[in-house]
């Protein structure tokens, strides 16, 4: 029997309504900040990802799918390596959704010289070779965001405020949320900063794992983020980037905090939070649940040096990811189910020896746009109630010869059982 991929689920029924419903309230919490929807490839080239999540994260050295055409994979096993193949020919999934999106305002020019900034937001699976377990998957799903041309630090305070506003129309206790802020400096201060982490981690290489020996050579910030716990524990002595900061990355980093705290929006600093993509400058944020035991179900930051590493001319960025599976994870752990009700329906009920009427019926129902089932396997009128109630339908048309020939229906009500005819040409008016 064919079986899924390890580390990939199938939405259907209420996972499915789960993850729709996460789309729905973001394109209306989005919408109202000015957010339009943009849907980039699941595939891209590689280069689009090296550049902005960068060569020293676990992202592009451990858990990126590459994709190759059959004749390629011939082609590699013979020599062995990648040598030889065009940028065109070198594929992958995405990891993430940021690099596409700017790959795609660069391509397209959707921020021309002096033109106003472009706010978008996507949905849609991402994935990463990670070995799977509680909320993270090898094809997993993520909303997010992309606002580029605004580097006003207001901008950022409004990004992570919409995120907030968003966890709680999802249906989170605001008071479980967690929401953790530092600066990561910019190109004007951040390089020092760079060195020093470096000097440190050099300094401690005794105590350090490979990985983050080679994180000092290539971007020595990333060992804040290394999974080693005694990495970690090193680290906490670490020089922090909030002490490193530049005039203006400073005076930026406390406009975004007073604009949060002019929102009353609750924020913890955490001078070690980097995330874990090579792009980010300035503001970066993360989002856990408290008791969830799932990890952050969001992040972000500024990207200010992004678009120019895809190609593009210099351009303020900043956006966030929120992940529906952790999501998920941790709404049921509030006890909120995130799916919502079964959707309500209409089932016409009928005796085979009228069921050409219940085509008319069903057709005109539906044509008015409300949800309608019926029978196509020649049941019985109590197999059809039972279907009706499996179904969570509401309410029955029952057709039979009598209420064809009188030209009206039997409503049954599926709680209380009452009954009442209802004339065929007022069904839909009575329904609606």
């Amino acid at each position: 029997m064919a079986q899924r991929v390890q580390g990939t689920e199938d939405l259907f029924g209420g996972y499915m309504r789960a993850w729709q419903h996460m789309q729905d309230t973001a394109r209306e919490v989005f919408g109202a900040y000015g957010f339009d929807l943009i849907e980039t490839p699941a595939i891209e080239q590689v280069a689009t990802f090296v550049h902005g999540i960068g060569e020293s994260t676990d992202v592009v050295r451990k858990e990126m799918f590459r994709v190759y055409s059959g004749a390629l994979v011939d082609q590699l096993l013979q020599k062995g390596s990648e040598e030889g193949l065009k940028a065109k020919q070198r594929l992958a999934l995405r990891p993430e959704g940021t690099a596409g999106v700017v790959r795609a305002a660069v391509q397209n020019n959707f921020v021309p010289q002096g033109g106003a900034p472009v706010k978008l937001w996507y949905a849609g699976p991402m994935f990463r070779g990670e070995r799977p377990q509680k909320g993270r998957l090898r094809q997993f799903h993520q909303v997010g965001v992309e606002w580029l041309g605004a580097p006003d630090p207001a901008s950022d305070a409004e990004c992570i405020i919409m995120l907030m506003r968003y966890f709680e129309r999802l249906g989170f206790a605001p008071e479980s949320l967690k929401l953790a802020i530092n600066s990561m400096g910019d190109a004007s201060c951040r390089p020092a900063y760079r060195r020093k982490v470096r000097e440190f981690i050099l300094e401690h290489a005794e105590e350090m794992c490979d990985d983050c020996l080679e994180r000092a050579e290539i971007n020595p910030l990333r060992a804040f983020d290394c999974k080693n716990a005694h990495c970690r524990e090193v680290m906490a002595g670490a020089p922090l980037a909030p002490n490193n900061l530049c005039d203006e990355c400073a005076e930026h980093y406390a406009q975004v905090k007073r604009y949060l705290d002019e929102a009353g929006v609750s924020y913890v600093e955490d001078p070690t939070l980097v995330r874990g993509l090579d792009y980010y400058t300035r503001t970066v944020f993360e989002v856990e649940v408290e008791g969830a035991g799932v990890g952050a179900i969001g992040g972000g930051g500024r990207y200010d040096g992004l678009m120019e590493l895809e190609g593009g001319k210099p351009t303020p960025g900043l956006g966030f990811a929120v992940g529906f599976e952790r999501i998920a994870l941790a709404l049921q752990a509030q006890g909120v189910n995130l799916a919502g009700d079964e959707p309500e329906c209409v089932y016409v009920a009928c005796t085979p020896d009228v069921r050409p009427a219940v085509f008319g019926v069903t057709l005109a129902l539906r044509e008015a746009g409300i949800r309608t089932e019926a029978d196509y396997q020649g049941r019985s009128l109590k197999s059809q109630f039972k279907q009706a109630n499996k179904l969570g339908a509401h309410v029955c048309v029952v057709l039979g010869p009598d209420e064809v020939a009188a030209g009206v229906a039997t409503l049954r009500n599926m709680s209380t059982h009452e009954q009442e005819q209802v004339p065929l040409d007022e069904l839909v008016a009575r329904l609606s």
